[in-house]
């Protein structure tokens, strides 16, 4: 093709792959141009065709500079939060960007040892290859699943209807097809072949719409006003011992300020080891919100039942009398370097450089009953948790409403806190429940079963938001199916078998 020898010049081809490298974080919160992900792939693979020789590690900067666009606000927690001297700060920033790129680079190699037609391997092989990296990333080294592809399509694309069904991976395989389709229109020399692409592409989206439409869950009757306290207390100030008494009068006041039957504190609301807090102290806490009618659930550090840790919990204050042990969801997916120490032997030096308290958490456990707050059985997770998705289906399914609570100070005034709205409308998307945020700094929001913001409050503000919602009841198709791990299980088996079909054939 005639524009193959003008994309094949290097003063064409880097710029333009740079290019579509830098606008990959539109195509997510919070700009939500889910359409721009499928055209930027098509674009990547269109100049994969011009220069193949090139093909790996052109796409190894493509995602090097894609990620690291789209993370860039680490820099923000690692320098301007922790106090690491920005020499350090910067190489530390790049890690991540550049351990993530290494999935798409390896996608893209694997994708050559197919012996198939291009055809099959950009509309079939490519979607399955990447969706099955993207399962790996989020699991290897502890997981982080940030950035994955399926999340730029919630909750305002038609793919985002396939949430339910298989959960964010499928989300994401459809995404990828999607811009493997577009690209092969361009690229295929066949019209038979053009045709097929382009009824799949319509298709795929048209049965997302369809799905999208679909109630696999039920309101099961009950309904219940929430308030979502939103502090805003700088991380500078969050551990100051000067600052105590003004942070808990700031959260006191927020509770005497509503009415509503569930009030909820943000992720370390109170900056104390609850078992080193006077208990009359505490017990203000629970007799307001007892006075106005609330149940409390606040977010607040305590010491593990044998004393040797510590945990990243949520307490239910007003679940039973003062004095008792109360019920509480406990962290149980850490943040590494954040929660805990990787490898301390090799990387504790760095923590001399950074003011991070709490830096070594121990987990609540993978098994943990919702929390009863007033009429609802509220599934609770802390922080980025709500980032994986597979790990929230056992509480998801005893539960009738979601909660996350998070303190995103740590990440100044980017865009870190919507993109991590957008994965609480992912999980309340694929089990089909309310999702309720309380953070310190935003997003704090009420999401609906459909991943909807039906309210959100204005980040780096004080303020409470109150709202209604509906308890749910049931299982969406990605609960039944328990995890991911059945289409991951079946895309290696496709994949298998044209790996093997195409061997034979040559």
């Amino acid at each position: 093709m005639k524009y193959h020898a003008v994309l094949a010049r290097a003063w064409v081809y880097w710029p333009l792959l740079l290019l579509s490298a830098t606008l990959v974080p539109f195509a997510f919160a919070p700009y939500y141009h889910y359409w721009l992900l499928p055209v930027l792939l098509a674009v990547l693979l269109i100049l994969q065709t011009a220069r193949p020789q090139w093909r790996i590690r052109s796409v190894y900067l493509w995602a090097l500079t894609a990620y690291t666009v789209l993370l860039h606000w680490i820099d923000i927690a690692l320098h301007d939060i922790a106090g690491l001297p920005q020499f350090l700060a910067w190489p530390l920033t790049m890690l991540l960007p550049a351990y993530l790129a290494i999935y798409p680079a390896l996608v893209f190699w694997l994708l050559g040892k197919f012996s198939c037609s291009n055809t099959i391997r950009h509309t079939v092989v490519l979607p399955l290859l990447w969706t099955l990296a993207e399962f790996a990333r989020e699991r290897a080294l502890t997981g982080f699943g940030w950035g994955i592809w399926g999340y730029s399509q919630i909750a305002d694309s038609a793919l985002a209807g396939f949430a339910p069904v298989g959960g964010i991976f499928l989300v994401t395989l459809a995404t990828v097809a999607s811009g493997a389709w577009l690209a092969e229109l361009l690229l295929a020399k066949r019209n038979k072949i053009r045709i097929g692409c382009g009824v799949s592409l319509i298709s795929v989206w048209l049965l997302g719409i369809i799905l999208s439409q679909c109630n696999f869950t039920q309101a099961d009757g009950t309904h219940a006003t929430v308030a979502l306290a939103q502090g805003n207390i700088p991380q500078s100030l969050k551990w100051d011992d000067r600052s105590l008494q003004p942070t808990l009068q700031r959260y006191l006041d927020q509770i005497a300020s509503t009415h509503a039957s569930i009030v909820i504190l943000p992720e370390t609301a109170i900056p104390v080891m609850r078992q080193d807090m006077p208990p009359e102290q505490l017990d203000l806490f629970t007799r307001l919100a007892r006075k106005h009618g609330s149940a409390l659930a606040a977010g607040i550090p305590q010491y593990t039942e044998d004393g040797t840790g510590y945990l990243n919990a949520v307490v239910n204050f007003t679940a039973s009398p003062s004095g008792a042990r109360l019920p509480y969801y406990a962290k149980n997916h850490l943040v590494p370097f954040g929660e805990y120490i990787p490898l301390p032997l090799l990387l504790g030096w760095l923590y001399r450089w950074m003011d991070m308290p709490l830096a070594g958490f121990s987990r609540g456990g993978s098994v943990q009953a919702p929390l009863e707050l007033a009429n609802q059985r509220v599934a609770f997770n802390i922080c980025y948790e709500d980032g994986f998705g597979d790990e929230l289906i056992a509480a998801a399914s005893q539960a009738s409403l979601l909660a996350n609570v998070s303190n995103m100070a740590w990440y100044g005034h980017s865009h870190a806190m919507e993109q991590h709205l957008q994965q609480s409308q992912a999980r309340a998307l694929e089990t089909g429940r309310y999702m309720v945020r309380a953070t310190n700094t935003g997003m704090t929001a009420i999401i609906n079963p459909k991943g909807q913001v039906v309210a959100y409050l204005k980040p780096d503000t004080a303020a409470v938001l109150e709202g209604e919602i509906a308890g749910y009841q049931g299982s969406t198709p990605y609960m039944w199916l328990g995890s991911s791990w059945p289409l991951a299980f079946i895309s290696l088996f496709l994949l298998f078998i044209i790996y093997v079909y195409g061997r034979y054939r040559h």
